[in-house]
C-alpha cells in the first residue's frame, strides 16, 4: 500500500454532463466532464475517478468519446466505471484512455468477472465499485450468508439489495483479483455528513488492497478520520464541483493530521 494518501475528485457523468445529488436521487447538473477533469488536473488532484451513473446501452457510445476527450486532458489516473459488463468492455474503456476500470453489479452477478479482468490486464486495471448500505436485523442472505456486518452490497444506485454481506463481499473480490476497492457508502452519498468510519474499519480489516473512501465528505475535516480509519484515498465530489473547498486544502488538512500526501 501506499504511505502518500490520494485526493480523487469524481466525476458522476449522465449522458456526458456531471451531475450530483443525494443518495443518488434528485441529480443537478454540475458541468462538463471535460473542463472540470482539466480543472481537477491542475487543481493537484492526484487521480480522477469517472462513473456513468445511468450506464445505459443508448449513452453508452457517448461515454466512450467522454472517456477519450477526458483522458486528453489529464495526465494523472484516470478510473471509469458503470456498465462495464464484460473483458471487451474493459479493453475498449483502456483504449478510450481509462487507466483503471470500475466494476460494480456485473461482478456480483458473475464474479467469475473480476478474475477474468485481473488475468487478462492485471490487478492494477481492476476496482471493485462497492455501493454499500447499512441494514438492520442481519439482513435476508443468500448463498453468500446473511449480512452478518450490518452492511449489504446493493446495485442500481443503492436502490436495489443484494442480500449480500459487503464486507464479506469486499474480501472476495480481492481474492478474485480486484487491486483496488472503491467504498461507496449509499447513506453517506452527498449528505456532507461525513465518511461511514465503521464501514471503512470493517471493510480494512479483511483487505490488503488499497481502499478509497466515499461518501459523505462535506468539509476538510471529514476527510483525516477516513483515512485513520483505514481508506488509502479520500474521493469526493460536489463539494470540490462547487467550490465548497479546494484539493489543496483537503491535502493540507490531511498534512496537519500526519498524513502524508502526494
Amino acid at each position: 500500500m501506499s504511505l502518500a494518501r490520494r485526493v480523487i475528485p469524481c466525476l458522476d457523468v449522465d449522458a456526458g454532463r456531471v451531475v450530483k445529488g443525494v443518495n443518488f436521487a434528485n441529480l443537478r447538473d454540475a458541468g462538463d466532464p471535460v473542463e472540470l477533469a482539466h480543472r481537477y488536473d491542475r487543481a493537484g488532484a492526484d487521480e480522477l475517478t469517472f462513473l456513468d451513473v445511468t450506464a445505459s446501452s443508448a449513452d453508452r457510445e457517448t461515454t466512450y468519446d467522454v472517456v477519450r476527450r477526458t483522458a486528453e486532458q489529464v495526465f494523472i489516473p484516470l478510473t471509469v466505471g458503470g456498465g462495464v459488463r464484460s473483458v471487451a468492455d474493459v479493453d475498449r474503456l483502456l483504449r478510450a484512455g481509462a487507466d483503471k476500470i470500475g466494476v460494480n453489479t456485473a461482478a456480483i452477478a458473475a464474479p467469475q468477472l473480476l478474475a477474468d479482468i485481473a488475468e487478462r490486464f492485471g490487478r492494477q486495471v481492476l476496482v471493485l465499485s462497492a455501493d454499500v448500505r447499512r441494514v438492520t436485523g442481519g439482513g435476508t442472505g443468500d448463498d453468500e450468508g446473511n449480512v452478518s456486518s450490518g452492511f449489504e452490497v446493493t446495485t442500481h444506485g443503492g436502490r436495489r439489495g443484494t442480500g449480500m454481506d459487503a464486507v464479506a463481499w469486499c474480501a472476495r473480490a480481492a481474492e478474485l483479483g480486484a487491486g483496488e476497492i472503491l467504498l461507496n457508502s449509499m447513506d453517506a452519498d452527498g449528505t456532507r455528513t461525513g465518511f461511514d468510519l465503521d464501514l471503512i474499519r470493517a471493510v480494512r480489516a479483511v483487505v490488503d488492497v488499497p481502499l478509497i473512501a466515499s461518501g459523505g465528505a462535506g468539509r476538510v475535516e471529514h476527510f483525516p478520520p477516513a483515512v485513520t480509519a483505514g481508506a488509502d484515498a479520500v474521493l469526493a465530489a460536489s463539494v470540490f464541483h462547487f467550490g465548497e473547498f479546494t484539493i489543496g486544502e483537503v491535502k493540507t488538512e490531511l498534512g496537519n493530521h500526519g498524513h502524508p500526501v502526494r
